[in-house]
């Protein structure tokens, strides 16, 4: 294993000592068998220099283990040191593939079932209403949906909820009604309307929030402290979930945002931590440590560290097609200080697991066919690869979303991991 970790001084270009020709890196045990991954150091260092980032933390990992840990950034008075491994990042939507493994462990205890009317769970998803329209004086006007949402719908995001960050619709229906966001962490926000009929198309939203009460109500627990019995704490994720601690949150890692110029602003951001509901489609945090065992026990088959999480059979089938012959495509942002429109694949036909973006062909950068991957609103990144046993992701916590510079510095990282793994 080879172990990076770089500080730097400044944002703008620093002097050269700040980034020392030979920085501190663990001494791996097989020396002769490790890729040299210096590629990636000089990606993330130069990131920095350039103001693509202000901090950074890469990891990668193959069936046998954590291969790549480095981290570069300028720092932060009040978080008191340079980002790290174990810095506490926002997932955002990279909490989704939580409450999927939750929800799946679900269905292999016979609790939930796939193609379950989920009405039959939770109440308020009895009756679905669909938005057609406003009448003159701005009132929504709804009918019925034609079908039940099922759990299914919910797990591939073809149920029909959306957010409002990509949906001029629903952006509107807030703001004519009062309705919360889904940020908000308050109740009132599932009070949305579908855009269309479940089953019709993909469309990505708020279903994983409503997979997290689906899995409270048949576990008679919070989200939160399900999570943490039956995920985290097996894996041994100590710094996962969705309520901070005082010492997680000194290990903050900083928030920044882009500038129009193309320079960051330091600010804030946090998530409530006296929410109505754990928000399971984005409320949790976690550090790139932690988050890479989650990965590596996906990698791994469902098990990892002696803890069995998923059945091999199920982690299967969560990376496979699960929306038939519908696609998954380019989401057209509405609200540009948060995100800019988005697409892991332009160009290219990409389908949906359960709770994962599935490539149906080779990546652009290296991945193969095949490849799962997602990303949280902060500009995280990750890709688990099955074919070739590759891991890769990306730390980052900055807004808007789908940041170019950013994007492009995830497909310098990954060419450089698998040039390095590739090279004799």
């Amino acid at each position: 294993m080879k172990l990076s970790a770089h500080r730097a001084g400044a944002l703008t270009l620093p002097a050269p000592e700040l980034f020392p020709a030979n920085p501190p890196v663990a001494v791996p045990a097989n020396p002769g068998e490790t890729p040299d991954f210096r590629a990636i150091d000089q990606c993330l260092q130069q990131a920095v220099v350039r103001g693509t980032v202000a901090d950074v933390v890469a990891m990668a990992a193959t069936g046998d283990g954590i291969v790549y840990e480095g981290a570069y950034g300028r720092g932060d008075a009040a978080v008191g040191d340079a980002v790290h491994s174990g810095s506490v990042f926002w997932l955002l939507s990279l909490t989704k593939a939580f409450t999927a493994t939750a929800c799946m462990q679900q269905i292999e205890r016979g609790r939930l079932h796939l193609d379950q009317d989920a009405g039959e769970i939770l109440q308020e998803l009895r009756s679905p209403q669909v938005l057609v329209g406003f009448r003159p004086d701005g009132t929504p006007t709804l009918r019925p949906a034609r079908r039940p949402i099922t759990v299914r719908h919910l797990l591939t995001h073809t149920s029909g909820y959306t957010y409002a960050i990509w949906s001029e619709t629903l952006r509107r229906y807030q703001a004519e009604t009062g309705t919360p966001d889904i940020a908000s962490c308050q109740n009132g926000a599932f009070a949305a309307p579908l855009e269309f009929d479940p089953g019709e198309r993909w469309e990505y939203g708020i279903s994983l929030d409503w997979v997290g009460k689906l899995v409270e109500q048949v576990t008679n627990q919070s989200l939160e402290v399900y999570l943490r019995e039956n995920i985290f704490s097996p894996l041994g994720m100590k710094d996962s979930g969705f309520l901070l601690n005082s010492a997680q949150r000194q290990r903050l890692a900083p928030f920044y945002r882009r500038e129009p110029d193309g320079s960051l602003a330091p600010g804030s951001f946090e998530l409530p931590q006296r929410p109505e509901f754990f928000m399971g489609g984005g409320g949790a945090f976690s550090t790139p440590r932690d988050y890479l065992s989650f990965l590596q026990m996906l990698l791994h088959g469902g098990e990892f560290r002696g803890a069995r999480i998923l059945q091999s059979e199920t982690v299967a089938r969560m990376m496979t097609n699960q929306i038939g012959e519908l696609d998954v495509h380019e989401m057209r942002s509405v609200n540009a200080d948060l995100s800019h429109s988005f697409d892991q694949f332009p160009h290219q036909r990409h389908k949906w697991g359960l709770s994962f973006d599935i490539n149906l062909h080779r990546g652009p950068n290296g991945r193969s066919a095949g490849s799962i991957s997602w990303a949280g609103l902060l500009n995280c990144y990750y890709w688990l690869d099955p074919t070739r046993q590759v891991i890769g992701a990306l730390f980052t916590q900055m807004l808007p979303f789908f940041d170019p510079r950013v994007v492009e510095l995830c497909g310098e990282v990954e060419r450089c991991l698998y040039a390095a793994l590739d090279r004799p």
